[in-house]
């Protein structure tokens, strides 16, 4: 090993732009949160050179012509002024880091003018050295920054292409955009207008200026305090039924700073939790503001982590936020509805169950309710036996009322079609009664489980065979037992009464895609997908004709959820075609 000595300044300024400077986006991610932090209420970015040159100007208060050289330099700062102040941070930017690593890779020019001086002053600096000079000049900063990496061919080789990174700034700006929306910010790349916002703009016209203006449509406000907690959440979260395709429409905010924080992300999935199908996410602006005191933003270089004090009351926050939210989207829905009092799942059934001899002897059960002939339900074709239980206990909440809903038929056995006040509305049938299902089993603290007599032996994996005896427990909350009969076979001696009707062979498969896909000793997932299983294969399929009065008792149940506008899966339930919109097409004036 040689002597120790003294690295040179600007091989310890890349040392830290390893840190700091990732990629354009980084310079550009410094440079206009130096901007807004100067109070500037306009900035313009310009990109261009396979976005490797970069211009930032700003209207703000410019930099004091003494202070220009030192603003260079590695940790000077203007936003700290003690120990103390490193624990209450206003300010996007407080290292004083930035500058000093972009010049140690790029060549800068930097024209700066305060209002106090009738003259500004320009900077020219490359490989850490800075030259300064007067200069005439409006107040405000301009950055000018080109052929970054310059002297850094490693790093240059691998940046994307050209797309990619500016992709990366697009998304940025639309960020700082949003959190900011008194600010005007318009970005360009190689001098075409990509983005434009105006000052002085609320933050739901600032989406749109960003967004399809019919996202307004979608979006329900956050707006919730704890004084005690001194915590704010304001922003927008889009109802259910609104998806993207990427967690990239996800903006989280800490005190007006751009963050990725995985507890504020799970509180969203945690709130949005099966009421989206899978691979799709909602559009949420998050802004929670908290007591400086109580957030460590100085966690890394990139100043995007952050942590808390006390992060469970975070989560908790921000999940109760978001579920406030989406009960008011709940609240329009029911108004959308004609009023009537809502009619819970009868108390007791009887039923009867059919056997095949050569498919499956549990066949699905033909639920009726007491009062209605068996013959409707009964296929005569089949043989008909009785199992041990001849009721089917379900106890749920509410007392049954006979208010009728307006279902005026059903679309290819499978849509079920209600007129209400101004609106046509139809309703997957499968959906509804598995959102329906789903609510109440999980409200249950035990649910009621029925003995087989006869089941068939199914053949299966091995490993198949070892999930299922690992997750018995966790079966058997749900009324599942399943028994072992050797490595490959195995039965099922106790099944949930709502399950009397499904095929038991494609409930297996599926519990078993499930257990497969699902994390090592992760319980709370597990039990949750053992819950979906079973309301998905208790509903009535797509296809099955119905009476309207069961038609009726689907819709009904339905107005009883928490949920009624997806599955546990995350489909939509229904769909509203407006009575205006069908007179407009066959030119009738209403």
């Amino acid at each position: 090993m040689g002597r120790i000595k003294q690295l040179s300044v600007n091989l310890i300024n890349q040392i830290a732009a390893g840190e700091v400077i990732e990629r354009p986006y980084s310079v550009v991610k410094e440079l206009v949160e130096n901007s807004i932090d100067a109070g500037a209420t306009k900035i313009e970015i310009s990109v261009s050179n396979v976005c490797r040159d970069i211009r930032v100007a700003d209207n703000g208060s410019g930099i004091h012509p003494d202070d220009i050289q030192l603003a260079f330099t590695k940790h000077a700062t203007s936003k700290l002024t003690d120990e103390k102040s490193l624990f209450n941070i206003q300010t996007l930017g407080f290292r004083g880091e930035a500058l000093a690593s972009i010049i140690s890779i790029a060549k800068v020019s930097c024209t700066t003018r305060t209002k106090d001086f009738d003259f500004g002053t320009k900077v020219e600096s490359q490989n850490s050295v800075v030259k300064s000079s007067k200069t005439g000049c409006a107040q405000g900063t301009i950055m000018e920054v080109t052929d970054l990496f310059f002297n850094q061919p490693a790093r240059l080789k691998f940046l994307k292409s050209e797309k990619t990174e500016f992709s990366y700034i697009q998304e940025l700006i639309q960020s700082l955009a949003i959190s900011h929306p008194d600010i005007a910010l318009i970005l360009k790349n190689n001098g075409i207008t990509i983005i434009s916002t105006t000052a002085n703009a609320d933050l739901l016209t600032r989406i749109t200026e960003i967004y399809p203006s019919d996202i307004i449509n979608e979006l329900r406000p956050l707006d919730k305090t704890d004084k005690l907690s001194d915590l704010k959440i304001t922003g927008f979260a889009s109802v259910p039924s609104y998806t993207r395709s990427s967690k990239k429409s996800i903006y989280m905010f800490v005190n007006g700073r751009m963050v990725k924080c995985p507890i504020i992300l799970k509180a969203i999935d945690v709130a949005y939790k099966n009421m989206m199908p899978s691979g799709r996410y909602p559009f949420v602006v998050l802004n929670l503001q908290i007591n400086p005191e109580d957030v460590d933003v100085n966690v890394h270089p990139t100043k995007r982590e952050v942590r808390y004090k006390n992060p469970n009351q975070i989560f908790n926050f921000v999940q109760s936020a978001i579920d406030y939210a989406l009960n008011a989207v709940k609240n329009d829905f029911q108004q959308n509805q004609q009023e009537e009092k809502p009619l819970p799942f009868a108390k007791s059934y009887d039923f009867v169950s059919t056997e095949d001899t050569n498919e499956n002897p549990v066949f699905p059960l033909k639920i009726r309710p007491q009062n209605e002939s068996k013959q409707e339900f009964v296929t005569p074709k089949e043989p008909v036996y009785t199992t041990t239980q001849t009721r089917m206990e379900i106890n749920f909440d509410n007392p049954i009322e006979e208010n009728k809903v307006n279902v005026i038929g059903q679309f290819k056995n499978t849509y079920i079609l209600v007129e209400n006040d101004d609106n046509l509305e139809i309703i997957d049938q499968h959906i509804a009664e598995e959102r329906f299902i789903y609510e109440k089993l999980k409200k249950q603290k035990e649910i009621a489980s029925q003995l087989l007599i006869v089941s068939d032996v199914i053949d299966i994996e091995p490993a198949d065979t070892e999930l299922l005896m690992n997750a018995k427990a966790n079966l058997n909350k749900f009324g599942y037992q399943i028994e072992k009969i050797s490595d490959t076979q195995v039965i099922f001696k106790k099944i949930p009464q709502v399950l009397s009707r499904a095929n038991l062979k494609d409930v297996l498969s599926e519990l078993l895609e499930n257990l497969r896909n699902s994390p090592d000793n992760d319980l709370d997932t597990i039990e949750e997908k053992i819950l979906i299983t079973t309301s998905c294969k208790a509903s009535i399929k797509a296809g099955d004709k119905l009476t309207l009065w069961q038609m009726e008792e689907i819709v009904k149940n339905l107005r009883t959820t928490k949920n009624p506008y997806t599955c546990p899966h995350g489909r939509p339930i229904s769909h509203f075609i407006p009575y205006k919109e069908v007179a407009a097409f066959f030119a009738r004036n209403i």
